[in-house]
């Protein structure tokens, strides 16, 4: 693993490298313009490594066979291959969560690396949270949003047992900002999790519901519809 992360960083930050190393080739320039040359290509040379630390890291844990098994039970304790390959795979996705996720999160290009890391994911999605873990195990339908800091795992380690399972977001899915989704987790279309609410292991989510609370019960029509009559201008007295 040591290896192969010192393998991806390096081929990130080699556009860069090179970049400084022709610069230094340069003659005939002062030595201020120089700087301020430097200075200003710091920002574009950052972003390109971060670019290129995504594409390698999951172009690399693909190859390498890194990924998060569903359905998966085995003692952490036993220390088997697919364990092996499940840390794996979340340090790489950590690595690049470090270096590059406080960048692009909440921008298509974090979506674009989530797909290429595994995660199935719709068009119209966007995802303001690096919470999110196992992409691998992640189906989010079209036109979903994953508030600040939303938590969705498809692994949970429950008396020494690591323990994983599919997670699914149905289409135009609202998770509110700091929610958790817990492993086998199926959540309907339309439907939205407040803010701060905990949807419990292989929970399901009927389509359209609003479900606040932990764990996250679905708010009732009737309550809501109540609670928009007393704050509407035509209601009566």
């Amino acid at each position: 693993m040591f290896v192969a992360e010192s393998v991806f960083l390096g081929l990130a930050v080699l556009p860069a490298v090179a970049f400084w190393s022709w610069h230094y080739r340069w003659a005939g320039i002062p030595e201020w313009a120089r700087i301020v040359f430097l200075a200003s290509a710091f920002v574009p040379a950052y972003l390109l490594f971060a670019v290129g630390l995504m594409w390698y890291s999951a172009l690399g844990s693909k190859l390498l066979g890194w990924r998060t098994r569903p359905d998966l039970a085995t003692r952490v304790a036993d220390f088997e291959w697919p364990l092996v390959d499940w840390a794996r795979y979340l340090v790489t996705t950590h690595v690049v969560r470090l270096f590059a996720g406080a960048v692009f999160r909440s921008t298509p290009v974090w979506v674009l690396y989530m797909r290429l890391n595994g995660a199935r994911i719709g068009r119209g999605v966007w995802v303001n949270s690096l919470g999110l873990m196992d992409h691998c195990l992640l189906d989010i339908g079209g036109g979903a949003v994953i508030g600040s800091d939303a938590h969705v795992s498809g692994h949970i380690v429950e008396g020494g047992v690591l323990k994983t399972a599919r997670v699914r977001i149905g289409q135009r899915v609202t998770i509110g900002i700091g929610a958790v989704v817990e492993i086998g987790a199926e959540i309907g279309d339309g439907a939205q999790v407040g803010a701060l609410s905990v949807v419990p292991k292989h929970a399901r989510l009927e389509p359209g519901g609003l479900y606040v609370g932990a764990p996250a019960k679905r708010l009732e029509s009737s309550d809501s519809d109540r609670g928009h009559a007393r704050h509407s201008p035509n209601a009566s007295d």
